[in-house]
């Protein structure tokens, strides 16, 4: 039996940022197995993120990496909303 889906505590902070942004956000920490932590909609476009602690002290893990490089698209490891903004367009 898997464990609860760990979330970062910014995970919050972020998701609200993208949505008052105009962004379509939707969790997929439940899916584990190295899957990004949220996917994220915005000017028709479609993004991938990995949330960690705004510390840096957590890096990707040996799942979420072998899933990052398989994966045929970029997903981008963010820390804070900013970083989170500036990856869909909505910050410069």
């Amino acid at each position: 039996m898997r464990r609860a889906a760990k979330v970062d505590a910014n995970q919050e902070q972020i998701v609200s940022a993208l949505r008052a942004a105009g962004a379509s956000v939707q969790s997929l920490a439940k899916i584990g197995q190295g899957c990004p932590d949220i996917l994220v909609a915005f000017r028709r476009r479609n993004h991938l993120m990995e949330i960690k602690n705004p510390e840096g002290k957590d890096a990707v893990n040996g799942a979420q990496a072998k899933w990052h490089i398989s994966w045929c698209a970029p997903v981008h490891v963010v820390r804070s909303a900013d970083e989170a903004l500036r990856v869909i367009g909505a910050l410069a």
